[in-house]
This record gives C-alpha cells, sequence and structure tokens, in this order.
C-alpha cells in the first residue's frame, strides 16, 4: 500500500489501519475458515454435502473478489472441484488447475462481459439435479457479467448502466434496474440450471443484502419492473433510455415479460445463500487495530450512505465538534464509518466518491490541527480511476492554494482525481482481491 502523504508517522498509522482492515475482509480467508472437507463431506455452517453424492462439483464465481475466493476454494476442496469459471475485473497473478479465469468490463459491461455471460450460460444449461454447484458472487458482478434480456443489446444496458452511475443513484436503485434488463440477474441464474447450488457471497452492500449484491444473481427478489421505470424518472433518465429498454421495462410492467425470481419461488428451495463477509468485518478489525495503536475507537453506528460531498461535510463537522469541546472525545482517537456515499456526476471530470468526500472533508477541516481523514474503496480503486482514495488533513486546503489548486473549484466540477494527483494524498493499492464497501476514517490526534 502507498499513501502519498508527507507525515511520516502518520502514514504508518493509516497504513496500519487500512491494511489490518484489508486483511479481515480477505474472502479467501473467509473461505477456508466457514468451509471444511472431511470424509469428501463439504460443511458450510452447519450444512452438510456430501460430495460422493455428485456426479460432478463445479464453481462460478463473478466479481471483484472471485480470484481469490476460487484459489481458496480449490485449496479446500482439491481434486473434488472438477471444473469452474471465474470472471474478474484484474486477472490475478496465478492459474488455477481446471478453472478458466475470464477478465472482463467494469464498471460498465462490455463484449467480454457479454462473451462471459454465455460461458456461464453454458456451464449452467450442462449442469443436472446430480451435479453441485458453487457460485462465488462479489461486488462487481453486475457488470462482469452482462446477458440482455430478450430484446435488448449490449449497448442498451451499457447506456443505461453509465446514465445511472453518473446519476447519483444508490447501489439499491442501480441494481433494480439493471435486474429487469437482464436475462441472469435478480434470481434468474437459478432458472437456467437444476443443480443444487451453494452461494458464498462476499457483501459489497450496507446490510447484507442478498436481493442487491451482485444484482441477486441467486436470490429472489421484491422489485418490479415499475420500480425500475420510477428510478429511471426519478434520475431523470427515462427520456433518454433507448427505445428498446423503455419497450421492455413498459411490457414487464403489463405482465408481457417475466419478472424477476420472488420470493417463495420453487427455484429457491435448491439455494444456500452465505454471507462470508462484510464492510463491518473491516469496520471491527480497523477498530481493534486502533486501539493497539494507542488511539480511542469509536465507530459510527451511521454509515455513510448519502452523497459524497455531503459525507464529506458531515466528517468535518464531527472533527470540528471534538475540535472546540475537547473533553467530549478524548484524544488521540479514530472515528471509523462504512458505507458507500454516491457522486452524482456533472461535467468531464474524474474521481471517486472516496476521493470526492475527502477533498469535501479537506474543506471543512481547513486550519485544524491534528486532524486527518481518509477515504478508501476496500477493493482497490475509487471509482472509473486507478487509487484507492485520499487522504488529507488541516492544511490540504492552503497546501493546494500555495499551487494555485483551488480545492472549491475542484470539488465543484467532481475533479478530485485530479487535484489529489497535483496536490498529493492519494492511496494506491493496487486490486486487493476483496470488495466490502469503503472506509472513512477521521483520526483526532
Amino acid at each position: 500500500m502507498t499513501i502519498n502523504y508527507p507525515h511520516r508517522p502518520h502514514k504508518l498509522i493509516l497504513t496500519q489501519l487500512l491494511e489490518s482492515g484489508l486483511a479481515a475482509a480477505d474472502p479467501g480467508l473467509a473461505i477456508q475458515r466457514l468451509c471444511t472437507v472431511k470424509s469428501s463431506v463439504l460443511t458450510i455452517k452447519r450444512r452438510r454435502y456430501h460430495l460422493k453424492n455428485y456426479n460432478r462439483v463445479v464453481c462460478i464465481g463473478v466479481g471483484k473478489a472471485s480470484a481469490k475466493m476460487g484459489q481458496a476454494l480449490r485449496q479446500r476442496l482439491g481434486n473434488r472441484l472438477d471444473d469452474g469459471l471465474l470472471v474478474v475485473k484484474d486477472l490475478p497473478k496465478f492459474s488455477l488447475k481446471n478453472i478458466e479465469i475470464f477478465q472482463a468490463g467494469h464498471p460498465t459491461p462490455d463484449s467480454r462481459s457479454r462473451q462471459a455471460a454465455t460461458l456461464v450460460q453454458q456451464i449452467l444449461r450442462s449442469l443436472t439435479p446430480q451435479d453441485l454447484l458453487l457460485t462465488l458472487i462479489s461486488g462487481g458482478a453486475s457488470s462482469l457479467v452482462a446477458s440482455p434480456a430478450p430484446g435488448l443489446t449490449l449497448k442498451d444496458k451499457q447506456l443505461t448502466t453509465n446514465q445511472l452511475l453518473r446519476s447519483g443513484a444508490s447501489i439499491q436503485e442501480i441494481n433494480t434496474v439493471r435486474k429487469h434488463l437482464s436475462a441472469l440477474k435478480g434470481g434468474k441464474l437459478l432458472t437456467t440450471t437444476s443443480a443444487t447450488v451453494i452461494s458464498l457471497i462476499l457483501s459489497d452492500v450496507l446490510g447484507d443484502d442478498l436481493e442487491t449484491i451482485g444484482s441477486g444473481l441467486t436470490a429472489s427478489d421484491s422489485s418490479t419492473f415499475l420500480q425500475a421505470r420510477h428510478i429511471l424518472n426519478k434520475y431523470h433518465l427515462w427520456k433518454h433510455a433507448s427505445v428498446a429498454v423503455k419497450r421492455h421495462i413498459e411490457k414487464g410492467i403489463h405482465e408481457l415479460v417475466p419478472e424477476t425470481l420472488k420470493p417463495g419461488d420453487p427455484h429457491l428451495k435448491r439455494v444456500h445463500n452465505v454471507i462470508i463477509g462484510n464492510n463491518q468485518l473491516a469496520v471491527r478489525q480497523i477498530s481493534k487495530t486502533a486501539k493497539q495503536l494507542g488511539l480511542r475507537p469509536i465507530i459510527q453506528t451511521r454509515s455513510l450512505e448519502n452523497e459524497a460531498t455531503e459525507a464529506g461535510n458531515r466528517i468535518a463537522v464531527f472533527a470540528k465538534r471534538i475540535h472546540k469541546t475537547k473533553n467530549t472525545i478524548r484524544r488521540p482517537s479514530c472515528i471509523i464509518w462504512g458505507g458507500e456515499p454516491t457522486v452524482k456526476v456533472t461535467g468531464n471530470g474524474k474521481g471517486g466518491r472516496a476521493q470526492e468526500c475527502a477533498l469535501s472533508a479537506a474543506i471543512g477541516i481547513s486550519g485544524l490541527p491534528n486532524m486527518i481523514v481518509a477515504g478508501f474503496g476496500t477493493d482497490g480503486s475509487d471509482g472509473p480511476t486507478d487509487v484507492a482514495g485520499a487522504v488529507v488533513n488541516g492544511e490540504t486546503f492552503v497546501r493546494a492554494k500555495k499551487k494555485n489548486l483551488d480545492a472549491c473549484k475542484f470539488l465543484q466540477s467532481h475533479n478530485s482525481y485530479t487535484f489529489f494527483k497535483r496536490a498529493g494524498g492519494h492511496i494506491r493499492t493496487g486490486s486487493t482481491g476483496t470488495n466490502v464497501n469503503d472506509i472513512y476514517l477521521l483520526l483526532a490526534l
């Protein structure tokens, strides 16, 4: 991990905190902890599967963490795992016996995403009731596998996805629309196979909502076509949607095309969905590490879910309160938030929610001594950038001004990446192999 931050002691503290959070969210370790194999019996959270009763044992992984998850599953099952496919955003440095690793597009699906969906569907259709399928799902799955519903094209999905990503819509809203434009999401994967399914899921959604993680590939879905249209109208995107998308959604509203898989559907009896990790694991470990480092940890119960600039303002207000009422929170302290703010993009600025939140906080804490704010995407990529996030302190705003950088203008144009590239403050990790939302820290030293 590389943190472009001038204060060496603080940099070391931040590195230890963030690295401990990543370690707690390691999906490979989670699978090895939750899955055991003894005498050809696979046990997952007290459920037992006698592997000798199945003709084939196959895995399909989709998401940013699927490579690590597949590697751990291979180590657990050994030769009992017959074959598989992992669809990833970034190719790992390792290969796995009998398991194909396929790279596809994110955050917008591309032709590789369409090809990946075809490969997934071929495997699903080849399985029988005498086979066992282990699906490994993590954040990014919604884009990495793209199978447009009948009547739609990849271009239709790309246009709608891009519009939603820039609109400020929440991940729940974005995935509600995605599910209703897909032939696989919203539980439809289960209708494509007759195998028994175990779904191991790394949550990148607050509350671990199975309907939303990876657009609910193996879960029921309570959302509707009507809600999908409402979301597109809410963000003024309905008029910009393609004719095919509008036609498909209208058909769904009038029950002329099938809805997503609803609770109580018989297909759900064949699946066991298991959450193997989430944001709270990372937050709790950071809290423990902070205490070991001599900091007083405070986990904020209210997660950061609102717009990134507003989230940064909230953190700054918290910092000011600590500064003004010194007896309220004993220093040195580490205040921790987990979450995933949104960004409504206007213009052509480049950035991500963690960087934008940090930049907003930098403006708010300007002049406050011994206050440090860091925003960090646990997957290692904040929005469409090559950095995980950014770190700021009470000097960032003034330091940037001396370089003729107006932080307010960069924030207004949603150009936080360029700001930190010039002013300093980026956090770089490369692909982390996990994805459990973001971490936001306020160090009051």
